[in-house]
């Protein structure tokens, strides 16, 4: 493979790989709070930006976005981990058997570990044994929910207040507000203004009732960009998934850069799964993750593989997920209109860059939005129940045209395959 080979920059497909700018990113979002804001004073859901919403939908987000960072790491360098959801599960049950016994601190430890471990198994089935990606990672998931199970049963069943399904419950490790702005912010989403509000609450949401571990969780999504896109490590670790061969020809250990990134991975998952049963509720559940291993996959897929793109899918996802905890009925009927409003913008976007079909068939779909807010005064409870799945299938499916995920992901690599 000469040098030419390898420096030649491939030509882009008109219309594919373009990333949105920051500011456009920025004005985009701006415009989505005042349609939210109008959508409010009309329905008068005032719950839809409350501080209390954007707080539950945050806590809900975190471990979202643990497991999606999980699946960055993987798939940047190659390895498809489908297995987020056991790692996860794994996450859970470490975190609360540690936690009840020695702490909820040694508790998040051992969520990491457990995780961790379940990361080591699908690395040496994928990486080393060249097993399929996605088979590897179904039967991670299946082995830990069964494990969990199996050991719950004499773990947990003769504990105080715990059961064959339960832990026992953990020490908090507390929560806190920013002070004196949590409380203005508060009272500032509460006067119920135009945007002014809608802003506090967003803002007020992110500052009010937090715990460390949130903290944490937040502050490794610039963590992952910047080692993974500004340093010597990071960026020997995506050449693993973009060209393992020509990574390998300039020296870099290929398996040894996919154990790290699963193993990290595995690691990151199991910290969502210790937020679970440590943070959100202070029991292990059997059951607990309820598919967020997958939601965070998705969220990965919905922010094209980047840090960034990943914490709004994360963040999207929780807040349909908060919308089950408080006064959802109400809410999900005012983001009807929301959807629908935000979907005629849609046909329109797609009508100026002459997709006359899709812009049509989005049309059709806002008209049938509309149709459904004016005919009804709330939805069905099961519908707020299904809100988080179905947002995940129509998120996917509206990316997908502009999706470019590592150009060696998932694909078997032996060592020395390039000579």
């Amino acid at each position: 493979m000469s040098t030419t080979t390898v420096a030649k920059p491939q030509a882009k497909k008109p219309g594919k790989g373009r990333r949105m700018s920051l500011p456009v990113l920025l004005l985009v979002i701006a415009g989505v709070l005042v349609l939210t804001s109008v959508v409010r004073l009309i329905t008068g859901a005032d719950g839809i930006t409350s501080t209390g919403q954007m707080s539950t939908a945050l806590r809900l987000a975190v471990p979202i976005g643990l497991a999606g960072l999980g699946g960055l790491w993987a798939e940047r360098a190659g390895v498809v981990n489908i297995g987020l959801e056991g790692m996860m599960i794994l996450g859970t049950w470490f975190g609360a058997w540690a936690g009840y016994q020695w702490g909820p601190w040694t508790g998040v430890v051992f969520g990491i570990v457990g995780g961790a471990l379940g990361a080591v198994l699908h690395a040496i089935a994928t990486v080393t044994f060249n097993v399929n990606h996605i088979v590897s990672g179904v039967a991670i998931n299946i082995l830990a929910l069964g494990t969990t199970r199996y050991l719950s049963k004499f773990t947990f069943e003769g504990a105080p207040q715990g059961s064959s399904k339960q832990s026992p419950p953990i020490d908090s490790l507390g929560t806190f507000d920013v002070p004196g702005l949590s409380s203005w912010l508060d009272t500032l989403n509460e006067k119920h203004w135009f945007l002014i509000s809608d802003v506090a609450g967003l803002v007020g949401g992110l500052i009010t009732d937090l715990s460390p571990l949130t903290v944490v969780a937040v502050a490794l999504v610039p963590v992952t960009w910047w080692v993974l896109w500004r340093t010597a490590f990071g960026l020997r670790l995506r050449s693993c998934g973009e060209n393992p061969v020509a990574a390998e020809s300039l020296g870099v250990n290929v398996y040894k850069y996919k154990y790290i990134a699963v193993i990290i991975s595995g690691g990151f998952a199991g910290l969502g799964g210790a937020f679970l049963s440590i943070v959100a509720s202070n029991v292990y559940l059997d059951g607990q993750t309820a598919g967020r291993g997958y939601i965070g996959l998705a969220a990965m897929i919905f922010g094209n593989w980047m840090p960034g793109g990943l914490a709004l899918g994360a963040g999207l996802f929780g807040y349909t997920d908060s919308l089950n905890l408080r006064g959802g009925t109400t809410n999900v009927h005012a983001l009807i209109l929301l959807l629908a409003i935000l979907l005629v913008f849609g046909a329109a976007y797609l009508a100026w860059k002459k997709k006359f079909v899709p812009a049509v068939v989005t049309a059709l779909v806002s008209a049938l939005m509309f149709v459904w807010y004016v005919g009804t005064d709330e939805v069905p409870r099961q519908v707020v129940t299904a809100a988080p799945y179905v947002v995940t299938l129509l998120v996917l499916s509206l990316s997908a045209q502009s999706l470019r995920m590592p150009k060696a992901d998932g694909m078997p690599y032996r060592k020395g395959q390039g000579k």
